[in-house]
């Protein structure tokens, strides 16, 4: 009961010292190799739904027979999308090469098929509404998005030091692909983000008079960075500090607020603001790509804005800015 409340809680479970259940010896497999807590939960969701498929079998007895069975499942049975049966397939690969360390070969499954969407974009007058009905921390995070183009987690992630305000620029780290990428920062931000980092500052110095202070950091760099520098604290840190299970000693720690979070208040917003369209917060990231298109700004530009690592991602969004109907001009407004 109390594992599956940690679960719930999107806090990271704790593991014994000296594990004997398959999945806590994987979970303390992806941990030694720092992988995000959001990558260990879809990686062991994505184990235990393929052992059960093949009827509880220990993935030690099974090959590329069963993993195509079950990737095929997905795509055909389930009529799952490419993106999610990829994301199977690397939890997948992981497990063998990784952890198991008997490298898949050769698999032939059937792929799933691409749907052609148009991702859904709110007008410049909708994202305004919206933000207009959102507060405090919740309001700067969505002003980020639409702003900067950035994902939400790479907003709710961003340290101090990475907020350049002489420059006028977000260096954007470790964003999708593990790759680092730089974004601008709007003129109309900066001074609430000034004072966000104020209030993350202050925040910082009361844990440090209480013997606290120290924040999340990749084992590579805790090692060679201070923990409780400054610069290394998050923008938006949590309300409360919580355990880290992941750190060796039970270390309380400030982390960041949780994007579940942001999400209901956008979502909740939407509805005040009247706007019926399937949105949430990745939405402000499609706007911003949007109207910098609709503005004149070149593909290529936009493509580094947004750490897209192929172009043809970033040309869905020339769909997009073409007035209904391929551009043509109805009858009617004639």
């Amino acid at each position: 009961m109390r594992r599956a409340r940690q679960q719930l809680a999107d806090v990271p479970i704790e593991l014994p010292a000296n594990p004997t259940r398959f999945t806590d010896q994987l979970r303390t497999f992806i941990r030694a190799r720092n992988l995000s807590y959001s990558t260990e939960k879809t990686y062991v969701h994505w184990v235990l739904r393929f052992i059960r498929f093949h009827h509880k079998r220990h993935p030690k007895d099974m090959a590329d027979k069963e993993v195509d069975e079950f990737l095929s499942h997905l795509a055909v049975s389930l009529h799952c999308s490419p993106a999610t049966q990829k994301v199977a397939l690397n939890a997948l690969i992981f497990l063998y090469r990784e952890f198991l360390k008997l490298p898949l070969s050769g698999l032939g499954f059937s792929r799933a098929r691409k749907p052609s969407r148009i991702p859904t974009v709110f007008s410049h007058q909708e994202a305004m509404d919206i933000i207009g009905r959102l507060s405090g921390t919740h309001q700067l995070v969505v002003q980020l998005i639409y702003g900067t183009g950035m994902r939400i987690n790479e907003v709710l992630r961003l340290r101090i030091k990475d907020v350049d305000f002489s420059m006028q620029q977000i260096i954007v780290r470790a964003g999708k692909g593990d790759k680092d990428r730089v974004t601008l920062l709007p003129d109309r931000l900066i001074s609430p983000l000034k004072q966000q980092i104020d209030v993350a500052l202050a925040v910082h110095r009361q844990d440090l008079s209480q013997g606290f202070g120290d924040v999340y950091m990749p084992n590579a760099l805790a090692k060679k960075y201070n923990a409780k520098a400054p610069e290394w604290q998050y923008v938006f840190a949590a309300a409360q500090m919580s355990v880290d299970p992941r750190s060796e000693n039970q270390i309380r720690r400030r982390h960041h607020i949780l994007d579940r979070g942001v999400q209901k208040a956008v979502a909740h917003a939407m509805q005040q603001a009247k706007v019926y369209k399937k949105g949430n917060t990745h939405t402000f990231r499609h706007s911003f790509a949007t109207r910098l298109l609709e503005v004149g700004y070149d593909i290529r530009t936009i493509q580094k804005l947004l750490g897209h690592a192929d172009v043809k991602t970033t040309e869905i969004y020339t769909h997009v800015v073409k007035r209904g109907g391929f551009g043509v001009r109805s009858p009617l407004d004639l």
